[in-house]
């Protein structure tokens, strides 16, 4: 879907867990977008231009997008889908309309409604639950973090350690984020509690059986 020049370096289109844009090289598996983030001459001016949070596929029909476009959204690039997932965004109803209606599913079980939540429900619970006022530019800023006893996060959530490295839950162990892959797995320490990046939606929504589409690294 969305398109490239050749240019001088990386643009500031990367996403890491805490939801921040970063100018790196590498791009990941998905794509996405929270409304346009680049003023008139296609610099990064904002952390987001929309409360619809999106991850979406690289390709989709025949469908292309230019990367920094004014007054239209911005295509953003993620890791996988524990990344966006951390980051505050769900899939995309259109393009992984398969995986959307499973993270729907998934997370109308978990509060125990009685019919499927809307697309709409399911934006305003992770706006709720993603940044506090005063969101900025920099490196988890204005990012709400949550508690939880380490055991009860299911595979694919996203912790922030005590080293302030976003790492990935995974059976008996954590991996740390690069925006090359996962590191290597180290075992899960014994902490009670942890600060939680992914928001509880989205803990819910893969507690309650969606999975999530990981990086190979993951399992490497």
């Amino acid at each position: 879907m969305p398109t490239d020049s050749v240019i001088a370096s990386p643009r500031r289109n990367r996403v890491d867990p805490f939801g921040d844009l970063n100018a790196v090289s590498a791009r990941g598996m998905f794509t996405g977008n929270r409304g346009c983030v680049v003023d008139d001459h296609e610099r990064v001016v904002r952390h987001h231009g929309s409360q619809l949070w999106i991850v979406c596929l690289t390709r989709y029909r025949d469908w292309r997008w230019p990367l920094a476009r004014p007054r239209r959204w911005t295509p953003l690039f993620f890791l996988d889908d524990a990344v966006a997932l951390a980051a505050g965004h769900r899939p995309c109803g259109l393009c992984r309309r398969h995986d959307y209606l499973g993270y729907r599913d998934a997370v109308t079980r978990a509060l125990g409604a009685a019919t499927p939540l809307r697309a709409g429900e399911l934006d305003a619970r992770l706006r709720a639950e993603r940044l506090a006022r005063g969101r900025g530019l920099t490196r988890g800023q204005d990012r709400k973090l949550w508690q939880a006893a380490l055991e009860s996060l299911p595979d694919g959530t996203v912790i922030v350690d005590d080293e302030h490295q976003c790492c990935l839950v995974q059976g008996a162990s954590l991996r740390p984020f690069a925006f090359s892959g996962w590191g290597a797995p180290r075992s899960r320490p014994p902490a009670l509690a942890v600060s939680v990046l992914t928001p509880p939606t989205s803990v819910a929504a893969l507690a309650a059986g969606y999975r999530p589409t990981l990086h190979a690294s993951a399992v490497a």
